[in-house]
C-alpha cells in the first residue's frame, strides 16, 4: 500500500482521514512518490552528464573532439569573443603567429598603435586567439581592451636583451634589487586611462624559470621586472586571466587610481621562484582585489607605498582598497602583507573572507626604522587559517634598506588594527605583534578568534610594546598587554605589563 512508503508520522495522520478524503490523500501520496522518483533519476542523470562534459575555469575535465567539449559526443564550439569595444582587431591581422616560435613583438606593437589611433572615441579590443604567443615586452593604450581567448597563451621571451631597461621607480631611487635602472614589465603601460586586460581565463606567461636561476647566481646586473606594471593611471580592470611564473613581482599597480581585479589566478612554484608576489598595490588609491587564487613564491598580496627617504620624499599613500573572497598561499612569506616599504603612508585598508592555506605566515605588516610614514585603519574579518605556522605578524625591525642615507629618525606610526572572525586549524604561533619602544603599536583589537594549535607552548599569543583589547572570550589566551572587556563593552580586566617573550626566529 501507499501508505507503507510514507514516513510514520504522516501514517498515522493518513488513518484518521475519511474513506474519501484516505483515498485522496493516497492518489497525491501516490503521486509525490513517482514525482520523486523521477526528479531522483533526473538529478542523477545530469550529474553523469555534468561530469562527463564540465568545463570549469577553462580546462575540460570531459571527453573532448577536436579541441572542442562534447555532449553526448556533438561538438560544441568554445565560447565566442564578446565584443567590448566599438572596434575590434584580431592579432592575427598584424602578422602575429601563435606557434610558440615566432616572435610577435612587432604584432602587437603594430596593433596597439592601431587602438592608439581612435583617439577619444570608446577606444578599440585586441583579440589574442588560441595559441602560444611569444613576445618580448610591449605597451598598452589608453581605451583598450586586450582580450585572451581561451587556450590563449602569452609568453615573455627568457634572454634579458629584449627586456628595455628603465629609470628606478621614483618611489624607491633603486632598482629593488640593484642600484640603477631596472628591466620593464612584459606588459606595460602609464599614463593611461580606461584599460582592461580580460579574457576567457587565456593566460600571460612570464617564463621567470631563466629569471630566477640568474637571479639567484648573482649573473643579473638589473632588477628583474613585472609580469604586468600599469603605472600612474586610472580605470583599470584586470579579469578573468591567469599570470604565472613572473620573472619578478607578477602585477604591479604603481600610482594608480579605481583599479579592479576580479577573477585573477596568479602561480609560481611557492620555491626557488624568489619575489615573485602575486599582487603588490603600490602607493595606489580606490581598489578593490576579489575572487581571486593566488599560490606563488612570496607573498600573495604585498601592499606598499615607497622605500625610505624616496618614498617619504614621493609622498603616495596606499589607501581606500578593498580584499576579499580570496583563496592564497605562500611558503616562503605571508598570504597577505602590508609593507615592508610603507614610506608613503597605508590606510583604510579593508580584508575579508580570506583562506590561507599551507603557508608560513598568514596576515603580515612589516615596517622599520627610517621608513617614516603610517599604517592605519586596517580591518581583517572572516579569515581562515588552514596549516599556517604563524597567523598574524606585526614586525617593526625589517631592516632592509634602499641604502645608508635613510633617516634614522624617521619612525612610522602604527596604529588601528582589527581582528574579527579568526578561525582555523594547525597554527603553529596565532599572533606575534613586536613593536619597540619607538615603534609601540597601538589600537590593536581582538573579537571572535579561536585556532586550534598544532602543539602547546607558553607563548602562543607573543607580544612586545603593543596595547590594545580583546572583546569577549578568545582562543587562545592573549598577552597580558590587553585590556578585556565582555561582549557588552565592560571592562572585565585591564591590561598589565608583561615581559617580552621568547621569540622562534625560524617561524
Amino acid at each position: 500500500m501507499v501508505e507503507t512508503l510514507l514516513p510514520s508520522r504522516f501514517q498515522s495522520h493518513l488513518q484518521k482521514l475519511d474513506p474519501k478524503r484516505r483515498l485522496l490523500a493516497s492518489t497525491i501520496a501516490s503521486h509525490k512518490t513517482l514525482l520523486f522518483a523521477f526528479l531522483w533519476i533526473a538529478a542523477f542523470a545530469s550529474v553523469f552528464l555534468w561530469q562527463r562534459t564540465s568545463y570549469i575555469g577553462g580546462y575540460v575535465v570531459g571527453p573532448v573532439a577536436g579541441g572542442r567539449f562534447t555532449v553526448f559526443g556533438k561538438a560544441k564550439p568554445l565560447r565566442p569573443v564578446p565584443r567590448l569595444r566599438p572596434a575590434v582587431f584580431d592579432l592575427k591581422d598584424f602578422g602575429g603567429v601563435g606557434d610558440g616560435v615566432t616572435v610577435n613583438t612587432e604584432a602587437f606593437e603594430r596593433a596597439v598603435a592601431e587602438i592608439s589611433k581612435l583617439g577619444g572615441g570608446g577606444g578599440g579590443q585586441l583579440n589574442v586567439q588560441p595559441g602560444r604567443w611569444l613576445t618580448a615586452p610591449f605597451n598598452l593604450t589608453s581605451r583598450m581592451t586586450l582580450f585572451l581567448a581561451e587556450d590563449c597563451e602569452i609568453l615573455g621571451v627568457e634572454d634579458e636583451k629584449f627586456w628595455p631597461l628603465m629609470p628606478p621607480l621614483p618611489s624607491y631611487g633603486y632598482g629593488r634589487e640593484r642600484p640603477g635602472p631596472r628591466y620593464g614589465s612584459l606588459i606595460h603601460g602609464q599614463n593611461l586611462k580606461d584599460v582592461v586586460i580580460t579574457g576567457h581565463n587565456g593566460t600571460i606567461n612570464g617564463q621567470g624559470q631563466s629569471w630566477w636561476k640568474k637571479h639567484q647566481r648573482r649573473l643579473l646586473n638589473n632588477t628583474r621586472g613585472p609580469l604586468v606594471q600599469i603605472m600612474w593611471s586610472s580605470d583599470i580592470v584586470i579579469a578573468n586571466v591567469t599570470l604565472r611564473d613572473s620573472p619578478f613581482w607578477t602585477l604591479h599597480p604603481y600610482d594608480c587610481k579605481n583599479v579592479t581585479i576580479r577573477n585573477v589566478t596568479i602561480l609560481a612554484p611557492v620555491t626557488g621562484a624568489p619575489n615573485t608576489d602575486g599582487i603588490d598595490p603600490d602607493s595606489c588609491e580606490d581598489m578593490v582585489i576579489e575572487d581571486c587564487y593566488i599560490s606563488t613564491g612570496d607573498d600573495a598580496i604585498a601592499i606598499k607605498s615607497g622605500w625610505d627617504q624616496f618614498g617619504i620624499a614621493y609622498g603616495r599613500p596606499s589607501t581606500n582598497i578593498l580584499i576579499r573572497n580570496l583563496i592564497v598561499r605562500s611558503v616562503i612569506s605571508a598570504g597577505v602583507s602590508i609593507g615592508s616599504e610603507m614610506s608613503g603612508g597605508i590606510s583604510n585598508v579593508t580584508i575579508e573572507n580570506l583562506l590561507i592555506w599551507n603557508s608560513r605566515r598568514g596576515v603580515r605588516i612589516k615596517t622599520a626604522q627610517g621608513r617614516g610614514g603610517y599604517i592605519k585603519n586596517i580591518t581583517y574579518k572572516n579569515v581562515t587559517l588552514d596549516n599556517v605556522r604563524v597567523g598574524i605578524v606585526i614586525k617593526t625591525d625589517y631592516n632592509e634598506h634602499a641604502d645608508d642615507n635613510y633617516d634614522r629618525k624617521a619612525y612610522p606610526t602604527l596604529s588601528g588594527f582589527s581582528f574579527s572572525g579568526i578561525h582555523g586549524q594547525g597554527v603553529r604561533v596565532p599572533v606575534r605583534i613586536h613593536g619597540s619602544e619607538q615603534i609601540p603599536v597601538r589600537n590593536v583589537t581582538f573579537r571572535d578568534m579561536s585556532v586550534g594549535l598544532t602543539y602547546k607552548k607558553k607563548h602562543i599569543f607573543q607580544c612586545s610594546f603593543v596595547k590594545g583589547r580583546v572583546i569577549g572570550s578568545i582562543f587562545p589566551r592573549p598577552c597580558e598587554n590587553f585590556d578585556v572587556y565582555d561582549e557588552e563593552g565592560r571592562l572585565v580586566k585591564p591590561a598589565t605589563e608583561s615581559t617580552v617573550p621568547d621569540i622562534d626566529y625560524d617561524i
